[in-house]
């Protein structure tokens, strides 16, 4: 396996992870909670984005 396919299953992982803390903020029933999905996931988007370029963090809507 090269080292160019590394951040891309890297990237892969954050963006399954972001989508969990997404659909966990949605289910959520306190407010607090809910925000500090949402933020970890744009975190974990934003973090994708700088080392994978933005089209690594683009996810599918819901």
């Amino acid at each position: 396996m090269s080292a160019g396919k590394q951040p891309s299953e890297a990237a892969r992982k954050m963006r399954a992870k972001a989508e969990e803390l997404e659909q966990a903020a949605q289910h959520a029933t306190d407010r607090a909670e809910r925000q500090r999905l949402t933020e970890e996931a744009v975190r974990l988007r934003q973090k994708i984005e700088q080392e994978d370029g933005p089209e690594s963090a683009t996810m599918d809507p819901m």
